[in-house]
């Protein structure tokens, strides 16, 4: 489910250029149902998992890409 989840990112912007602050859970947790999975688990499981992916970008952003992200 999570690699599915590549296009429902949220993602600020600014003068320094943009960011991705995480996923759209929304779109998450439809996705997540309608893969069989139980809402309970996607809301158990998909937080940490999101705040590890956000961490893994920022990292890579400020060293210079994402280039080597397999989303």
């Amino acid at each position: 489910m999570v690699q599915r989840l590549g296009g429902q990112m949220r993602i600020t912007g600014g003068m320094s250029g943009g960011a991705v602050i995480g996923w759209d859970m929304g779109a998450a947790l439809q996705l997540g149902v309608a893969l069989g999975l139980s809402p309970l688990v996607i809301a158990e499981l998909l937080p940490p998992i999101e705040a590890m992916m956000v961490r893994k970008l920022a990292a890579q952003s400020g060293s210079g890409g994402l280039e080597g992200f397999d989303a």
